[in-house]
């Protein structure tokens, strides 16, 4: 996907916003159709809501199945309402969370883990039935090497700290992310 211009970013983080405000509402939103032929295309995202800086929810799909727009509306109304770790977000925190999107490229599977680089890849891990995702900004936001980042994933999925050395598979992708300031 080519990246996104300004204005198509604006669009997905308002298409998010209106999803969350609906979904505060009880009602489902559904975005009209993008001009911007980009939106239009297939591609997997994921929304992260922050609050004060901190994590509020975060949800996204790796599926390309459906237009991006269509997939930032669903994923913005997950990650405020559907994300186990918090509980459904309410109306007086509206205007106090921030957006970031992250539009996701394909997965390709590594076949070795120093093919993973910090700061461009985000991490996938599956090993039996777990699976952990760790996006590409978080190892950076927290300093990570590559060993570090992967551990993390495999705890994110379950599994112990080193499962990536021992039969986990490894895939990675890329993300353009981008967000708003100020909610």
């Amino acid at each position: 996907m080519a990246r996104l211009d300004d204005e198509a970013r604006n669009e997905l983080l308002t298409i998010a916003r209106e999803s969350i405000r609906e979904g505060l509402r009880g009602r489902r939103y559904v975005p009209p159709v993008p001009r911007r032929p980009a939106l239009r295309e297939p591609a997997g995202a994921f929304v992260t809501l922050h609050e004060a800086g901190a994590l509020r929810g975060c949800i996204g799909t790796f599926q390309a199945d459906r237009p991006l727009y269509r997939n930032v509306a669903e994923m913005a109304r997950a990650a405020a309402f559907e994300d186990p770790r918090f509980p459904p977000l309410r109306p007086d925190e509206f205007d106090r969370i921030d957006l970031e999107i992250s539009v996701l490229t394909p997965m390709r599977r590594v076949e070795s883990p120093e093919e993973v680089e910090v700061g461009r890849h985000g991490v996938y891990i599956v090993h039996g039935p777990h699976r952990g995702v760790l996006l590409p900004q978080v190892a950076v936001e927290q300093g990570w090497d590559r060993e570090t980042f992967l551990d993390h994933t495999c705890l994110k999925a379950g599994l112990p700290r080193e499962a990536w050395r021992s039969g986990a598979e490894i895939y990675v992708f890329e993300a353009e992310v981008f967000g708003e300031e100020g909610g």
